[in-house]
């Protein structure tokens, strides 16, 4: 089993004996020992998994890294977030996606509008099974819990990813004093309801919701 484990805050180390990782291509800066890298096809789901991602219009390319030592991996400096599942599903976008073990499978998911204020698009990149998975945010992501009793409401350009029964809907902040130039900027927040965990990054990135 691959070992995952931060190397600072932004560069992460993975320790392989003789197993593999899915990785973001081109996010290796560093190794020792004997590695070999493959690029997958279609992000690592084989020629359906390519179809749909062109469908979707969700883009990830993907190499598989199998050797014996330690592999290092980090892109443009942004922070490394680790998740363990255990047997739930994590829903990021591709572009946060840094390193997964070979044994999680990847997928996508219909987000519809709600994917679309947060500047993600229709589709988003859905991760299922047992094991460890490495997401980059921009800033050091903070980890939010919602029950049933308490749900959380989150700027479209900070949602970073979520695990567990969430459902996701579209909220308006927008009131008369945004009407009349007066609002606090926040026009459109996701809402999360149910039972689960949202990440947030503390940068947020431009989307659609931000600019309504």
């Amino acid at each position: 089993m691959a070992q995952f484990r931060l190397q600072g805050s932004r560069v992460l180390a993975v320790d392989l004996a003789g197993d593999a990782v899915k990785a973001r291509n081109g996010s290796m800066v560093a190794y020792t020992g004997q590695m070999a890298f493959k690029k997958l096809s279609g992000g690592g789901d084989g020629l359906r998994g390519m179809v749909t991602r062109r469908l979707t219009g969700e883009q990830m390319t993907v190499m598989e890294v199998r050797g014996q030592g330690t592999c290092f991996f980090a892109d443009r400096a942004a922070e490394v977030n680790l998740v363990r599942l255990n047997g739930e599903t994590l829903f990021v976008e591709a572009s946060n996606l840094l390193c997964t073990e070979a044994t999680l499978r990847t997928g996508t998911t219909f987000t519809g509008l709600n994917g679309m204020a947060s500047g993600d698009g229709l589709f988003t990149t859905k991760v299922e099974g047992v094991g460890w998975a490495a997401l980059n945010s921009n800033g050091p992501a903070v980890v939010l819990r919602v029950t049933r009793d308490l749900p959380l409401r989150v700027d479209p350009g900070a949602y970073l990813a979520h695990t567990g029964q969430l459902q996701r809907h579209l909220r308006s902040g927008a009131g008369w004093t945004t009407l009349i130039g007066e609002g606090g900027g926040e026009a459109v927040q996701v809402e999360f309801a149910g039972e689960g965990l949202v990440y947030v990054q503390p940068a947020e990135q431009r989307t659609f919701g931000g600019d309504v």
